[in-house]
C-alpha cells in the first residue's frame, strides 16, 4: 500500500493511542489546527482534548510537563514544531529527561517520546531550517532516531514508546509528502542501520532527509561503473557501528552525507570511528558532504547551495575513488 510519511506517522500515533490509555500527545497547534505539518490532523476529533493536548508556546514548559507525566507512569508523545525551537527546552531534555535515571540510581525512568521536525530546503530561513540532531546524539541517556522511509515513519514510534528512557525522533520536513510502499514484514530494530543499496566500490553513509539524494547519487555513480553501498543509519544514538564498519571494510572507501554542519557533527564522529576501527582497511581518506557553515539562508538559490546535493555527493565519491590504494 502506498502512503506518505506524514500519513504513516499519523497512523503510528493513532494506533499507539488506541493500544494504550497511557499514551497522549501534546504540542503547539496539534489539536484543532492539526499540527504545523498536518501530522495530527483529525486526531483531536477521534480522541478528544484529554489525549490530544494543545499547549502554550513554551517549549520548556510543555517538554517539562512531558517529563513529569512520563515519571508518573504516562507515555507522552511531545511534538516540538521544529528542532530550532527545541533549544528552548534543552534544559528539560539534557538536565532532566536524560539524567534522572542515572541521578536516581535507576529508580526513576522517563519513558518520553519527543518528535520534532528537522532540516532545510523549505525557504524558512535560519530559525526554522537547521539539522541539530547531531547535537542531541552527543547526550548520554537518550536515543536519537532519524526515519527516512514510510516504514520507519510508521513503525519506529511504538518501540520508542516501549523504551523505558527518552527517545527523540527527528523527522525531516521534506519527507512528509514523500510516498512509499509499506512492507508486510517486520521492521528492523530501531537501533540497527540498514543497507538501502548494495555495492562493492564505496560506502555512502547517511540518514533521514539525505537518504534519497544519496541513493540518487549512487545510481548516477553506477552509470559510471562505480557501485556504492548506501547505509541508512536510522539511529544516531546508539550508532550501529557493526553495519557501516562491515561495509567500509568491504569497499575500503567511505563518504558520509550529513545535513548538519561539518564542525563537531555526527559525520565527524563517524569519520573518527571509521579511522579508529578500520584505518588499515581504508584506501582513501573518509570523505564528508555537509551543509555550509552558515546560518541557513532564506533565498532559494543560496539555501540550495548551502545544503548537500546529489552532485556534491557524486563529486565526493569520485574524489575518494580517485585516491591511490
Amino acid at each position: 500500500m502506498s502512503i506518505t510519511c506524514r500519513d504513516a506517522m499519523r497512523e503510528a500515533i493513532r494506533q499507539a493511542l488506541i493500544a494504550d490509555d497511557r499514551v497522549f500527545m501534546m504540542g503547539e497547534d496539534i489539536g484543532a489546527y492539526g499540527g504545523c505539518f498536518a501530522v495530527s490532523k483529525g486526531l483531536l476529533a477521534e480522541f478528544g482534548p484529554d489525549r490530544i493536548r494543545d499547549t502554550p508556546l513554551s517549549e520548556s514548559a510543555f517538554v517539562g510537563a512531558g517529563v513529569g507525566a512520563a515519571m508518573a507512569g504516562m507515555r507522552p508523545i511531545v511534538e516540538i514544531m521544529t528542532v530550532n525551537f527545541s533549544l528552548l527546552a534543552l534544559d528539560q531534555i539534557l538536565n532532566n529527561a536524560a539524567t534522572l535515571r542515572h541521578m536516581s540510581g535507576g529508580q526513576i525512568g522517563v519513558p518520553l517520546v519527543i518528535r520534532m521536525t528537522t532540516g532545510g530546503g523549505r525557504q524558512l530561513a535560519a530559525q526554522h531550517s537547521h539539522s541539530l540532531e547531531g547535537w542531541y546524539a552527543h547526550i548520554p541517556g537518550i536515543k536519537v532516531l532519524v526515519p527516512a522511509t514510510v516504514d520507519d515513519f510508521r513503525h519506529m514510534l511504538q518501540p520508542a514508546l516501549d523504551d523505558p528512557d527518552p527517545v527523540l525522533i527527528f523527522e525531516h520536513a521534506l519527507l512528509y509528502n514523500a510516498e512509499g510502499e509499506l512492507s508486510d514484514g517486520p521492521s528492523p530494530p530501531i537501533d540497527k542501520a540498514v543497507v538501502r543499496r548494495a555495492g562493492k566500490d564505496i560506502t555512502l553513509i547517511t540518514y533521514g532527509g539525505s537518504l534519497a539524494k544519496t541513493v540518487q547519487a549512487a545510481e548516477l555513480l553506477a552509470a559510471e561503473g562505480i557501485e556504492a553501498d548506501v547505509i541508512d543509519l536510522r539511529s544516531l544514538r546508539p550508532l550501529d557501528d557493526a553495519t557501516y564498519m562491515a561495509s567500509v571494510r568491504r569497499t575500503h572507501r567511505a563518504v558520509i552525507v550529513d545535513e548538519g554542519w561539518r564542525s563537531g557533527s555526527i559525520s565527524a564522529e563517524l569519520s573518527a570511528r571509521i579511522t579508529e576501527g578500520a584505518f588499515y582497511e581504508l584506501d582513501a581518506p573518509v570523505g564528508r558532504v555537509c551543509s555550509a557553515e552558515v546560518p541557513m539562508p532564506y533565498a532559494k538559490h543560496l539555501e540550495e547551495a548551502a545544503l548537500p546535493s546529489t552532485s556534491s555527493i557524486v563529486a565526493a565519491a569520485r574524489e575518494a575513488m580517485a585516491e591511490d590504494a
